[in-house]
Parts: C-alpha cells; sequence; structure tokens
C-alpha cells in the first residue's frame, strides 16, 4: 500500500516530512489536514494521531506521527535514502512558533494578538538564530556541524525559519539581517532539495499575501472610520 503523509503545508515539520519523501524518491499520498479549520482534532485524524496534529503517516497498518520520528522512519524503511540524512537527527531548537503567532498568525485562527508574549518570541528566535550561527555553522561546511550534505536536522530547522516568509520584508530582514551564515545555510539547503524545496514553500508565500491584504483592508477600514468621525 501507498505510504499516506497527513499534513498540513503551513506546518513547518509537515513541509520537511513532504520535501523529504520527494527529494528522496518515496511515493506516497499527501492527505491535507487543514489546521485552520481544526481539522486535526476529528475523530478520524484521532485515530491516526492521538496527539492531534500534524505531520502523521500510515505505512500498511504502521502508524507514526512527530516529524522527527517520521523522517527516521522513512530513512530506515525506504531503500535508496543516502547516508547523509541520518546527520543529527534529533538537533531541534525552537525558533518562529511563539513570535509568529503573536504578529500574524493570531487573527487567522481567531485568536487575540499578545505584544508581551511575541516580545518573548523574538527574544528567543533572535537567541536560536544566534546559537545556530555561532555553534552550528562556526565551520566552513555548507551545512550543520560543517557537513557537505544536509541531513535531517537541516532540513527540518530551514522549514522552521522558512516560516519567517509570511513577515512584511522590513521585519524579516530585521530578524534575519544580522545572520548572513544562517541566510546562506538556508539558501544551501534550498539548493540541494530543489525543486521541491520551492514548490512546497509556495503556500508560504501565498498566505502572506492573504496577510498583506488582510491587513491592507483592515488599515482602509480605520482610516475611513476615522474620517467619517472627523466629519461629524
Amino acid at each position: 500500500m501507498k505510504l499516506k503523509v497527513y499534513a498540513d503545508r503551513m506546518s513547518q515539520p509537515s513541509r520537511a516530512v513532504i520535501i523529504f519523501c520527494k527529494v528522496n524518491g518515496i511515493d506516497f499520498e499527501e492527505i491535507k489536514v487543514d489546521i485552520s479549520k481544526g481539522q486535526q482534532y476529528s475523530p478520524e485524524f484521532r485515530d491516526i494521531n492521538p496527539m492531534r496534529n500534524v505531520p502523521a503517516i500510515v505505512d500498511g497498518k504502521f502508524k507514526l506521527f512527530e516529524s522527527h520520528a517520521i523522517l527516521i522512519y522513512l530513512a530506515c524503511a525506504f531503500p535508496g535514502v543516502a547516508d547523509h540524512w541520518w546527520a543529527m537527527a534529533y538537533f531541534k531548537i525552537p525558533l518562529s512558533v511563539k513570535y509568529l503567532l503573536n504578529t500574524v498568525l493570531a487573527p487567522v485562527f481567531g485568536l487575540p494578538l499578545n505584544p508581551e508574549a511575541a516580545a518573548e518570541g523574538e527574544e528567543l528566535l533572535s537567541s536560536s538564530l544566534y546559537k545556530i550561527e555561532s555553534i552550528w555553522l562556526k565551520g566552513n561546511g555548507r551545512f550543520l556541524l560543517g557537513g557537505n550534505q544536509p541531513s535531517i536536522a537541516d532540513l527540518s530547522l530551514a522549514c522552521e525559519i522558512m516560516q519567517l516568509e509570511v513577515l512584511d520584508e522590513k521585519d524579516r530582514a530585521r530578524l534575519l539581517g544580522p545572520h548572513k551564515k544562517v541566510q546562506q545555510w538556508v539558501e544551501n539547503t534550498r539548493n540541494a532539495t530543489r525543486p521541491h524545496f520551492d514548490e512546497v514553500h509556495n503556500i508560504l508565500f501565498r498566505a502572506k499575501e492573504r496577510i498583506q491584504k488582510q491587513r491592507s483592508a483592515e488599515a482602509d477600514s480605520v482610516s475611513g472610520r476615522k474620517t467619517l468621525l472627523s466629519k461629524i
């Protein structure tokens, strides 16, 4: 039976699993679980993943969730996956979720923005980017810990950082601008996994356009109300 991957491409771990399958020629069926609509809480999906998050896979009668566990399984269970993907399989640093949720994504899920949480998230993000650059990208290698081929860790972490693409250019440049090595490493990971990296991440650029249009409409609405009040 064909491998089934339950995912939402807005989820960075989902993107990592999808890209991994595509890059390594693993035949799979992608089944969307729309987290913005709460589909991960359906009884059907709960039977696949009781933790109710994405990604998850079903391979025959075998079910598995948590992206790193999935990536390790795929590297073991499917022939033809190169050994370099194994390096640093458990490397993981929290990066963008807290910041993005409290700056641009909360309204998408019907939640209020939390400036205090956003500030905390930005501090964590900046600290994590510094650690990546000063420790894991310290040498001359193209990938984490000096490797010349991408690993599971490179793919997972690059997908996490790509989440920042939903920000406007000013904020993205402010956060990533000081970290040239990180930017080059993400580009190296993109080049090593093209065209699949770009294709799977297109959803972020479409989301960015929707967010910008929504903000523009809200700004026009506020401006219109102010103009109306000034005439009263």
